[in-house]
């Protein structure tokens, strides 16, 4: 299948932006990008008008426009797990105190769909859209353990192992260890792999094909989850099952 340059290109500006760098100037994203600068202007230009990258008129720095905001609720809004999940999330939430997300595969990373804040403690690293990793997160751990043989080999192919504490795992040996754990015990942690003070739980919410289409977590303070765990494992997996119902899953093996 033949790629596009101009697109790929235009592409590749917008991926520039993430939550650490939020403006640019035009050298900085043709230096980035190794393109000379009236090509970057072209190309800004033609997504300016399209309303997909706007400019600051005093410092001439390009930020990412509001279509984008615009098409990222319409692929949300099409989620209906979203809408099916949000009054368990909800419950579950006010239940407990702690913090719900629900997430889906996107690649080679999860991506937050739903998040609903909780009153104990206030989760700042995961947002709606935000990406996270596989193999540093609960949520992450719950959507791949269940995959096939060969479509988890694709996924942990030159998979990257940051390690973003102490405690996340840095190698596919342990990585697959855990994935066997989370399958047979039916629910993942993240004992503060991704977030230091932060301990999640996760489990899967599948379809009425049996196959795993998104995770729900509970986030909490790493210093409550000896006492809490049990507890919470429980009542998110009633959760999982029951969202899992929802969506036209019959029978829940795990």
């Amino acid at each position: 299948m033949p790629i596009i340059q101009s697109v790929e290109r235009a592409l590749k500006i917008l991926n520039l932006f993430d939550e650490q760098t939020t403006e640019l100037k035009i050298t900085e994203i043709s230096s980035q990008l190794n393109l000379n600068k009236s090509t970057v202007h072209s190309l800004l230009k033609t997504l300016q008008v399209n309303h997909y990258i706007e400019q600051d008129l005093e410092t001439g720095k390009y930020k990412l426009g509001l279509k984008l905001f615009e098409r990222g609720n319409l692929v949300i809004n099409s989620l209906d797990i979203r809408t099916i999940a949000k009054k368990y999330l909800q419950d579950l939430s006010a239940e407990t105190g702690h913090t719900l997300h629900l997430v889906v595969l996107s690649g080679k990373e999860g991506v937050y769909i739903d998040k609903v804040a909780g009153t104990s403690a206030t989760i700042v690293y995961s947002r709606i859209g935000k990406r996270i990793s596989l193999h540093c997160s609960g949520v992450g751990k719950v959507l791949i353990a269940f995959k096939k043989e060969f479509e988890l080999n694709e996924l942990l192919k030159d998979y990257q192992y940051f390690k973003r504490t102490p405690n996340t795992l840095t190698n596919e040996e342990d990585f697959r260890k855990e994935l066997h754990r989370v399958k047979e015990q039916g629910y993942a942690i993240d004992n503060e792999e991704n977030e230091p003070g932060v301990f999640c739980v996760a489990v899967p919410v599948w379809d009425h094909n049996r196959e795993v289409i998104a995770a729900i977590s509970v986030s909490m303070p790493a210093p409550r989850a000896e006492s809490e765990l049990d507890t919470v494992v429980s009542r998110l997996k009633q959760v999982g099952e029951e969202v899992s119902r929802k969506m036209g899953c019959q029978q829940i093996f795990i």
